[in-house]
Formats: C-alpha cells, sequence, structure tokens
C-alpha cells in the first residue's frame, strides 16, 4: 500500500474545496453527510484537488486533506488511509465527484429482480469489496435478507464498523486469491444466491482470479451483479476482465440480463468518467 505524503504546505497546482455553508439543506442532519456522522458536529476537513488541467490517469489521482495542520496527500486508491477519516470517503468520491455507482447497481439489480419476478427478501448476498459499506447501505435498503460484507482491507472492515455497524450481519477480511478451507466453508454454509462487486475490479484491486473465486460460491441461479470501468470491458487483448465476462457469458456460465454504461463519477479535472453495469445470473460454475 502506498504511503500517503506530508506536505509542510500545500502545493500550489491545487485547487481548495472549501467547506460547504454551515447551513445545511433541508432535511439534512448537519452533523452526517452521506450517512456518516462527524464528531461534535465539526465542519469538514478542508480538501485540495489538483487543477483541472493537470490529467491524471484514475489510478494516479490524488487530493490532499488538512490533517492536525498540515496538508498530506493521499492516492485514491490508498484507500486505508482514507478509511482511517471518518467521513473522507464520502466526502472526496460522493459530495465531490459524484460517485453514482451504488445507486446505479441497486436500481438495476432492484429491476432485475422485479422483472424476474424475485422478492428482493430472498438474496443471500456476498457483497466483494464492501470498503466501508455504502454498497451494503443500498441493499439492505432493497430488502436482502442476509448481507456478508468483505474486503482484504482491515481498514475498511473497521470503518464500516465505526460508520455503518447494522449493515452487514457479517464482515470478513478476506483473501479472495487464499481462502483458507475453513474460510470457504463458512461462506458456502451461507448458501450465498447473490455477489455483488462495485467499481472494485480492475487497476490492481481485485483480481480475475478472486473475482472468480467469489462467482463459485453463489448458487446456480444466483446474482452476478457487478460494475467495472468502460474500457476494461472494451478490450478484449488488454484486459483480463474484458476476456473474462466474453468467456463467461458466450460458453454459458453467466446469462446477462442488464448492460448498462453511466457515469461512474468526475475525474479530478472535471471529465466523466464511465463504467459498465452488469446484471447476470450464474448458469454454472466459472471454475469446473
Amino acid at each position: 500500500m502506498n504511503r500517503p505524503l506530508t506536505p509542510t504546505r500545500k502545493p500550489a497546482a491545487t485547487r481548495t474545496l472549501a467547506p460547504k455553508s454551515a447551513v445545511p439543506p433541508a432535511r439534512v442532519n448537519p452533523q452526517r453527510a452521506n450517512g456518516v456522522a462527524h464528531a461534535s458536529g465539526q465542519p469538514r476537513l478542508p480538501l485540495a484537488l489538483p487543477e483541472p488541467g493537470l490529467h491524471l490517469d484514475q489510478d494516479a489521482e490524488w487530493f490532499l486533506v488538512k490533517l492536525d495542520g498540515e496538508w498530506r496527500q493521499i492516492r485514491f486508491h490508498d484507500y486505508g488511509a482514507i478509511y482511517n477519516v471518518p467521513g473522507l470517503y464520502e466526502r472526496i468520491f460522493y459530495d465531490i465527484l459524484k460517485c453514482k455507482s451504488p445507486e446505479v447497481l441497486s436500481e438495476a439489480l432492484a429491476h432485475a429482480l422485479e422483472e424476474a419476478g424475485v422478492n428482493p427478501r430472498e438474496l443471500r448476498v456476498l457483497d466483494l469489496g464492501a470498503g466501508n459499506g455504502m454498497v451494503g447501505e443500498r441493499l439492505r435498503a432493497l430488502g436482502a435478507s442476509r448481507l456478508i460484507g468483505a474486503d482484504i482491507l482491515p481498514e475498511a472492515a473497521a470503518a464500516t464498523r465505526r460508520d455503518r455497524p447494522s449493515v452487514y450481519d457479517a464482515y470478513r477480511v478476506l483473501d479472495f486469491m487464499n481462502l483458507s478451507p475453513a474460510e470457504r466453508d463458512a461462506l458456502v454454509q451461507e448458501r450465498l444466491n447473490c455477489l455483488t462487486c462495485v467499481a472494485a475490479l480492475g487497476f490492481g484491486d481485485i483480481p480475475a482470479a478472486a473475482f472468480l473465486a467469489a462467482f463459485d460460491l453463489v448458487e446456480r441461479d444466483g446474482w452476478i451483479a457487478f460494475t467495472i470501468k468502460d474500457s476494461f470491458v472494451q478490450d478484449r487483448s488488454g484486459s483480463e476482465f474484458a476476456e473474462l465476462i466474453h468467456s463467461l457469458e458466450s460458453d454459458g456460465r453467466l446469462r446477462i440480463v442488464c448492460r448498462q454504461r453511466y457515469q461512474h463519477r468526475l475525474s479530478t479535472g472535471g471529465v466523466p468518467l464511465y463504467y459498465v453495469c452488469f446484471i447476470g445470473r450464474k448458469q454454472e460454475p466459472a471454475i469446473p
């Protein structure tokens, strides 16, 4: 995991994002932002993004946050450092960069369930790459009866316990590339019939082999719901996921019922970043 930098002052090539007005919009609790309470209702932490003209690759994006009087530079993919600060993940990705992925996936899954005549209360979900529980919160609101969060980062589990302690029935810190027999058996006993994975595939986060391991824990005809960067789907020669999705669909292991391209969020330069949401039904095991 990359180590955040701690500059002595804010670099010049940034734009500061002032905290929002102390007067909240109607029906909004001033001590909360996207479901995360801020201690004692203190103002939100000062943040700064790179100047819009500085075009960064998505996996190289960063921001500055002022903590204990000093500006710290944190890469977007240094999730552990972000989760350690209450409300920071929501502030940067949802308030500022307008991330829509949890909303898009939950609505697409709800529509697919309705079309199939399936009650959401029948769902026993594995939320892979669960982070701090924002997707789980949507799935709980949808009506899932059993919800298991899983992430490789202990910081993600700690942030969920801190910010959304009642969302998951269980939250497990697991490496799906190296599940022990006991870890796998515990998941099998959950009789999972739905897998979700939102904006966590690629960029060195969740590799294809880990996704397939989770896929095979889902019962036959169970739901597979995930989102992924559009370029990872389009280029079969340069992305393991493009070839994987094509293979799963073409040989009948996954029947895709919904494929929706949408705006995931804005880049630090204000450019829309597009992802694809897939909803499908597992037909056969991914690994024979």
